[in-house]
């Protein structure tokens, strides 16, 4: 079922939530209970007594992204891999202009998931053969890059061109690269926090939005900037790579890779920073340190 609604206004929190009680009530879930677990390139919500987890996306030219989650949840739930699952409802929903999608709760009383366990994840995960039948999107490493930059309305003319020289040239560096490892089904925002272990210990692979078609690289490449930023130590990385058994460091391409990370991320936060001033002061540190190469990444994880 589709709710049609005018063009989307700003997503905020509020904007958010009110997209979130309508899709509720059209899906016929009870949403007093909701509690937004994450804003960011999409709002997440979990409904605690139906034991659904409600993802909203910005806008719907991301429609065909929320189409692929469906269809990639299906396809992992089939191949037998640990992975978050739709529920019943018909979907996506378009709601006040925003895909919605619903999905099953999953318990993550386990812990935290650990940089070993994403290594085995994305070790399985690369070597499954993908269904003729799902087609999955070539990788496109800087999607939703330039439109984060050409629409938003914190930055200075000067930040503006500054931000889309820096993404004109990341997409020519990235496109001569040459990937060591053969193409395959990636994540495209393979971090540990797209891993949930639940309360049985066992981990569960979510959030298939960037889902696609590449170099098995672009994954791993997450990892290594988390590490590069200090947010884990070098013991946890170097068993990632040995688990995983490839260490993109030491891949002549890599740095290429860092930047494009770090663009994407300094672009990501961007989106919410009139959410809080933590949130403000933090992108312009990132801001800072693009503009300025040799600039200590002290960088703060949201």
């Amino acid at each position: 079922m589709t709710v049609f609604q005018p063009a989307a206004v700003p997503f905020t929190s509020r904007e958010a939530h009110e997209t979130l009680q309508e899709a509720c009530r059209v899906a016929g879930l009870v949403s007093e209970d909701a509690r937004l677990l994450r804003l960011g390139e999409n709002a997440l919500y979990a409904l605690p007594a139906e034991h659904v987890v409600v993802r909203i996306a910005r806008s719907l030219d991301v429609l065909d992204d929320a189409r692929k989650e469906v269809a990639v949840s299906a396809w992992l739930y089939e191949a037998g891999l640990s992975a978050a699952r739709t529920t019943s409802h018909s979907q996506p929903l378009i709601i006040r202009d925003r895909p919605v999608t619903f999905w099953h709760f999953i318990d993550n009383g386990g812990g935290p998931a650990t940089l070993t366990d994403l290594a085995e994840m994305l070790r399985v995960l690369h070597q499954m053969p993908v269904p003729e039948g799902l087609a999955l999107p070539r990788i496109d490493i800087l999607g939703r890059v330039s439109e984060r930059i050409s629409s938003a309305d914190v930055l200075s003319d000067e930040q503006r061109q500054f931000l889309l020289a820096k993404y004109r040239q990341l997409r020519t560096a990235y496109e001569a690269l040459e990937f060591p490892l053969a193409a395959c089904a990636v994540h495209g925002d393979a971090h540990s926090d797209n891993l949930i272990k639940a309360t049985d210990g066992t981990i569960v692979l979510i959030d298939f939005e960037r889902f696609a078609f590449g170099p098995p690289e672009t994954d791993l490449a997450v990892t290594a900037i988390e590490h590069a930023l200090g947010w884990g130590t070098r013991a946890e990385y170097d068993q990632f790579a040995e688990r995983y058994g490839f260490d993109v460091l030491e891949w002549e391409g890599y740095p290429v890779l860092r930047d494009i990370n770090e663009l994407k991320m300094t672009t990501w936060l961007m989106q919410n920073v009139n959410e809080n001033e933590a949130i403000a002061r933090e992108f312009r540190n990132r801001l800072s340190c693009l503009q300025d190469p040799d600039k200590p990444r002290r960088w703060r994880a949201f």
